[in-house]
């Protein structure tokens, strides 16, 4: 099976910003470029942070209401330091999580997750900026069409991984659903079959009834 990689997915041409970026420079590349967040990078061009829309509203948050009904939320040390910040080095967070052009969508996935947050960085192996990739980015996978995805079943999984015929298990894919079907000669292979196909790039579920013709998992012994 052939897995998408970040180098498939990330967007390539990355507005960056420099240490020394003014604030108002980065409020301007946001909205020109209708993006929500900008890579920091070094005279590298190594990522040393990323300025977010929220790091930069920080700066709104620490006003007092014009009105005097909202009082000033308090705000740690750090937290006080970015709303008073005038350059990207001082409003970034640090230090950036980025990935590499050969990870899978399911490990940039779970860096997103452990730590929360919603784009990554995309570093070659001298650690230099050459993307970005974002939540979106790694959901267009789900977008594969439904008869790619049997397609990839039916041949990569079930005939070239597990040298069945197309005979013996059914493929229906609905939206991403696949619905399985058919008999295979061992119990055992079934739970096999099942999780190789969720493994299939922009599979969403997979529901079905396979059968099969013996109980035991292997071939009994001769004798």
């Amino acid at each position: 099976m052939q897995h998408r990689t970040i180098d498939d997915l990330m967007t390539r041409s990355v507005v960056r910003a420099r240490r020394d970026t003014p604030f108002k420079e980065l409020v301007r590349l946001l909205a020109e470029n209708d993006i929500t967040a900008i890579p920091v990078v070094d005279e590298l061009e190594h990522p040393v942070g990323v300025v977010s829309e929220a790091d930069l509203l920080r700066k709104s948050s620490d006003q007092a209401d014009p009105s005097g009904l909202v009082p000033v939320p308090h705000l740690e040390a750090w937290e006080r330091a970015k709303a008073e910040g005038a350059r990207a080095e001082e409003l970034m967070s640090a230090p950036a999580v980025c990935a590499r052009p050969e990870w899978s969508v399911v490990e940039a996935a779970r860096l997103m997750e452990t730590q929360d947050v919603k784009r990554l960085p995309v570093v070659d192996e001298a650690d230099r900026l050459v993307g970005i990739v974002s939540r979106g980015d790694l959901l267009r996978i789900f977008l594969r069409r439904d008869e790619a995805i049997r397609e990839e079943i039916t041949q990569d999984v079930l005939r070239d991984t597990l040298d069945l015929a197309r005979t013996d298990v059914t493929v229906d894919v609905h939206d991403g659903a696949v619905v399985l079907g058919g008999t295979v000669e061992y119990r055992g292979l079934v739970p096999v079959v099942e999780q190789l196909c969720r493994g299939v790039d922009g599979v969403v579920s997979v529901t079905g009834d396979i059968a099969f013709r013996q109980d035991e998992t292997h071939p009994a012994p001769a004798g």
